[in-house]
């Protein structure tokens, strides 16, 4: 059970066949994820149709809606904050911005092979299109990173087809497993055993008392 705008809603099965995939929505287990569930659905009207057979019951009054270990004058400073930047327009995309950053990846791409094929694989070729393709990798992983979140366009379906064009073919890792892995990131960031950055490198990113001594 998670709760959402103080509704109380029954995810055990739904959990299976959840499109973002079952460990994030498990990770708020009997805990509320109405934050989580603003942040990660674009099409919250859509959403809310699929959640009406979920619905088991409301919190009692006098129940907070927030987790005890957080402040609610900071979460409700958040949302404040979140309204603020949504009536500005700050999170609608810029659709010009995001093709010139594609149609650069794709020209980036192209001259690391044809500066090697042109001008041979002596040194210096090699280093400039290596640079080439160095660059062009490292901007695709961000640009793929945003078709990921649904921040490009408006339909998410969109945002997976140009993504698997990005990672699946240019880049040649899986969508589902980035996807899978940085959605439950954005979840639960820095919780140890639910934010995947953290279980990779445990070693790594164990800053503070508590984390440090569980590692």
């Amino acid at each position: 059970w998670l709760v959402i705008d103080r509704k109380v809603y029954d995810v055990s099965r739904f959990s299976k066949h959840h499109p973002g995939g079952s460990r994030v929505i498990s990770h708020y287990a009997g805990q509320d994820a109405t934050d989580a569930f603003v942040a990660f659905h674009n099409d919250k009207s859509l959403v809310k149709k699929y959640m009406k057979s979920l619905l088991i019951g409301e919190l009692a009054p006098d129940q907070p809606s927030f987790e005890s270990n957080k402040k609610k004058s900071l979460l409700e400073d958040f949302r404040e904050l979140r309204c603020t930047i949504e009536k500005m327009g700050l999170l609608r995309p810029d659709y010009i911005f995001f093709f010139l950053i594609f149609l650069h990846l794709l020209v980036l791409d192209a001259a690391s092979w044809l500066v090697v094929w042109y001008f041979g694989i002596s040194l210096v070729p090699f280093l400039v299109g290596m640079a080439f393709f160095t660059i062009a990798q490292i901007q695709m992983s961000w640009f793929q990173h945003d078709l990921g979140h649904c921040s490009v366009f408006r339909k998410p379906k969109w945002n997976r087809l140009l993504q698997i064009v990005v990672i699946d073919v240019l880049k040649g890792l899986p969508a589902s497993w980035w996807n899978h892995l940085h959605n439950q990131h954005h979840a639960k960031p820095n919780c140890f055993r639910k934010d995947p950055d953290l279980n990779m490198h445990p070693l790594l990113f164990s800053l503070g008392k508590t984390l440090s001594m569980e590692v």
